[in-house]
């Protein structure tokens, strides 16, 4: 099979053949179908946080594929079902995380092209239990971008309290924030998008936000306040100062969920306005398995588009140079099938 490696933080990725492998007993094999590039790859690709993959690994953790084999202890998928290989690769299933519903934050986890191998690949091995089914009707290359870019922000509206009647602040509208404002919206919200570029002003202005605000001319607190405040803000701009404009621009009583994971990010909060207003700050990170069967039940109902562009395995590199530059109007997918 074809894999895309890293072997080395300062060094492109290879294009390496590589036997397909065999399922241990509590595995699958999945024929890759489609994977999606997130930003968390090329952190992963670079060694860029203090938590190090260790070369030689396969990136890759929106993997979308056919399960082809089934190892003898596997019971509830197989073989013929088209199935997601999510970040969260496995967990340890016993603690109170894991047993509270709070499964991504088990200290025990493994994580798919971090820890383990993962999607970057024509075949990839994941645990049979912690593989997701994708509906049928679904395209692949809409299901990638949407195990990881869609679940997490999804999993970061759920967590905001937003609801019909609140109004949500979208820091960034790109892979993860285009996501988030339909998200807002099917959670009925008023939305207002934030970015620093037209076209992703223009993008979440045909996704139906109620307020497009450009950071490069507006104050963006200022304006918000001038609506009312926001009830909660999805911070998903790799950016110090969006994290401050978001918070600042929370009405009383407001949410901040961080999501963006920029380098050395830091976020310094007023002690005295934050107790006085009662401001929450929080993080979210990915969702669990069953937040991703929702967010696949969402899009398969028809109430969320993926804005993506396809991609060979074989551009890893390019592709990964187009993400740092901004210049992807979305989410790139490898389109691994033949």
């Amino acid at each position: 099979m074809k894999a895309a490696v890293v072997q080395d933080f300062a060094q492109p990725l290879v294009i390496e053949d590589r036997p397909v492998p065999t399922p241990a007993p509590h595995q699958v094999l999945v024929r890759l179908e489609a994977s999606g590039i997130c930003h968390t790859d090329i952190h992963a690709a670079h060694g860029d946080w203090p938590v190090k993959p260790s070369p030689p690994f396969v990136p890759g953790h929106e993997g979308v594929g056919i399960v082809e084999a089934v190892g003898g202890q596997v019971r509830h998928t197989k073989a013929g079902e088209r199935v997601a290989i999510a970040w969260l690769a496995d967990a340890c299933g016993r603690c109170d995380h894991c047993v509270s519903g709070w499964e991504t934050l088990c200290l025990g986890q493994h994580n798919s092209g971090y820890s383990v191998d993962g999607a970057y690949a024509e075949y990839a091995l994941a645990h049979g239990d912690y593989v997701v089914p994708v509906p049928d009707g679904i395209d692949p290359l809409d299901a990638a971008p949407l195990t990881c870019a869609g679940v997490t922000t999804y999993k970061a509206l759920k967590v905001s309290g937003a609801r019909p009647g609140t109004r949500v602040l979208v820091s960034g509208i790109g892979g993860l924030g285009h996501l988030a404002l339909q998200y807002a919206r099917v959670f009925g919200a008023e939305t207002i998008a934030v970015d620093i570029t037209d076209e992703k002003l223009a993008l979440a202005r045909e996704l139906g936000a109620d307020h497009v605000l450009d950071a490069r001319t507006q104050d963006i607190a200022a304006e918000v306040q001038k609506l009312g405040g926001a009830d909660a803000a999805i911070a998903l701009a790799v950016s110090n100062a969006s994290f401050q404009a978001a918070y600042a621009s929370l009405r009383r009583g407001g949410t901040l969920v961080l999501v963006a994971l920029p380098a050395g990010g830091k976020l310094e909060l007023p002690v005295f306005e934050t107790v006085l207003n009662g401001t929450k700050v929080t993080g979210s990170i990915v969702g669990t398995r069953q937040d991703l069967a929702e967010v696949f039940r969402l899009h398969a109902l028809g109430r969320t588009r993926v804005i993506r562009e396809t991609r060979k395995l074989d551009d890893v590199n390019a592709c990964i140079e187009e993400v740092l530059a901004g210049k992807v109007s979305a989410r790139l997918v490898f389109d691994l099938r033949s």
